[in-house]
């Protein structure tokens, strides 16, 4: 179990990672949908890492970072399309 918590961890820590890198390389848009999902992916699995290893400040940190790219989802996907 501890080796799944730990990996999950660390796909996490990537997953973050590669939206800041996209981004600031200018891959992708912070705007955009690949950029939120990779946050809120990386997020959630270090939410369970955090909780696992009872960091609660990296839990709180994370769920902050999740709820935002939830709410940036959910805006985008109101926002009609342009044609």
């Amino acid at each position: 179990m501890e080796v799944w918590i730990t990996a999950m961890g660390w796909i996490g820590s990537v997953a973050v990672i590669a939206a800041y890198a996209l981004n600031s390389l200018q891959k992708i848009k912070s705007d955009s949908l690949i950029f939120q999902v990779l946050n809120l992916t990386g997020a959630v699995l270090l939410i369970i890492n955090s909780v696992f290893k009872e960091a609660y400040p990296f839990t709180f940190i994370n769920t902050v970072w999740a709820v935002i790219a939830v709410v940036a989802i959910f805006r985008m996907m109101r926002k009609p399309a342009v044609k």
